[in-house]
């Protein structure tokens, strides 16, 4: 029958959940040193930009072979995420000690510094699975896209939300949660990435920049 043959939507729906089962267990396998959790997780976007250009192939080797390709890069962007996501930490314990008695151009900080980095990472991540270039750069080209996109961006931080929200709904979602919950959100922020990678590097004549699909200096 056509509605399970290999080109039907239930085939190719069951094929992109155990992709993202196999990827979301190579993600936690990958993360258990925690000092690889960024390199671990370039190399599932590496793979989800693949996906969802439908030219994936087998993500374990595939993943496998991205992890040895990033892993300096996804050390590099680890320690800046923390960093900036232990600032953001401090602010919001800050403010929650406070209290009342916060000063309001101190919530407009804070606000203001989550919205920056929100903006300036929420790209980071597949821009360096598809890219060399210094971390700076992919920082610095991850906030021009969310500025240059930015309703879109919106969109894609509110789904993000969203997913996470559910994630966390009970103990029941959240089991579901550490089955597919990792590699589902990074495959949601790829959709949404590709389009717009694909879409500056036509504008910029950017071919002859990617090499087996990893560009080089590349800069937005």
């Amino acid at each position: 029958m056509k509605f399970f043959s290999v080109d039907s939507p239930l085939y190719n729906f069951m094929r992109t959940l155990m992709n993202l089962f196999l990827l979301n267990l190579c993600f936690l396998i990958g993360s258990i040193p925690l000092v690889t959790i960024g390199t671990s997780a370039l190399s599932v976007y590496d793979v989800t930009l693949r996906m969802v250009d439908d030219t994936e192939g087998y993500v374990i080797k595939q993943y496998i072979k991205a992890f040895k390709g990033n892993l300096k890069q996804g050390i590099l962007l680890e320690l800046v995420t923390l960093v900036c996501a232990a600032a953001m930490w401090m602010d919001i314990r800050f403010l929650v000690v406070m209290g009342d008695a916060v000063p309001i151009y101190v919530i407009m900080f804070t606000f203001v510094a989550g919205f920056v980095f929100t903006l300036s990472l929420i790209y980071a991540y597949p821009q360096a699975a598809r890219y060399k270039n210094s971390v700076f750069r992919i920082i610095q080209n991850s906030f021009r896209i969310s500025m240059k996109f930015f309703g879109r961006t919106i969109l894609l931080v509110f789904i993000v939300a969203l997913e996470v929200f559910l994630i966390l709904w009970n103990y029941t979602t959240m089991f579901v949660g550490i089955i597919l919950g990792f590699s589902t959100i990074m495959y949601t922020i790829s959709a949404f990435a590709l389009p717009i990678f694909n879409k500056i590097e036509k504008g910029k004549q950017a071919g002859d920049d990617k090499n087996d699909g990893k560009g080089t200096d590349y800069n937005i």
